[in-house]
């Protein structure tokens, strides 16, 4: 597996699959977002789009085999800047994103960094504020406490601060309701249904965002082939010239 030293301080293992226009993907998986977890997913996006895109596959910061600093500072933020830097690294000017889960946000944070980048973006049951920060809190530190301990160079002092970084925010976390109001990338948002993915943050991010299309029913298994077929499209029909 080839991995990247990126000017972030972040050392990322990837994969490219396919050929084509790119498809940058966010593993679902929440602070332990790895590629490993597109194979137990509903879909698996890189066998099914890397007919037709080069589809990059990456393990975030300090989750698979990719490994960086930790400091009070992080957030989102520091993850965009891995992605792009990522894409830099491989000569990617322009890409799609799709990101399940904790890749919502980071679809997000992509398109307000770097809107003239960023093509289009697929959310899948991404995740959002209703009820549900303790969960996000204990989240984080299911992933951050051992981690800390098995490294030498991390300051547990410092990850009080980095996950108020990333989870006391509202909504989908990374950008604002008004961001997305006024976002003109094209969105498809297949919705989520559980605590960690609700409706609502599924719902609200397709009614504000002005190009942006909901798929409500998409994970059950008769429905996986026609959602592959839906996706496809979608990045075909945005898809620069």
């Amino acid at each position: 597996m080839p991995s990247a030293e990126l000017s972030t301080g972040a050392t990322i293992a990837y994969e490219v699959t396919g050929s084509g226009f790119p498809v940058l993907l966010f593993a679902p998986g929440g602070m332990r977002s790895a590629m490993s977890f597109w194979e137990s997913a509903e879909w698996n996006p890189v066998a099914e789009l890397s007919s037709r895109f080069s589809v990059v596959a990456m393990d975030q910061r300090n989750a698979g085999a990719s490994t960086a600093p930790v400091t009070a500072d992080d957030g989102w933020a520091t993850y965009t800047a891995d992605h792009l830097a990522l894409m830099d690294h491989l000569g990617f000017e322009q890409f799609h994103v799709i990101g399940g889960c904790i890749g919502g946000p980071y679809c997000l944070g992509a398109i307000q960094a770097a809107p003239d980048r960023v093509a289009s973006a697929v959310l899948q049951q991404t995740i959002g504020t209703d009820n549900n920060r303790d969960a996000f809190y204990d989240m984080f530190d299911s992933w951050a406490t051992p981690l800390a301990e098995s490294r030498d160079d991390i300051d547990p002092a410092v990850l009080p601060a980095f996950r108020s970084n990333m989870y006391d925010h509202e909504f989908i976390l990374s950008v604002d309701r008004d961001f997305v109001a006024a976002c003109p990338t094209p969105m498809l948002v297949l919705m989520g249904d559980d605590l960690y993915h609700p409706q609502s943050t599924s719902r609200e991010v397709a009614d504000l965002a002005p190009n942006a299309t909901l798929l409500e029913h998409w994970k059950a298994p008769d429905e996986i082939d026609g959602t592959v077929t839906t996706v496809r499209e979608f990045l075909r029909r945005h898809t620069p010239a």
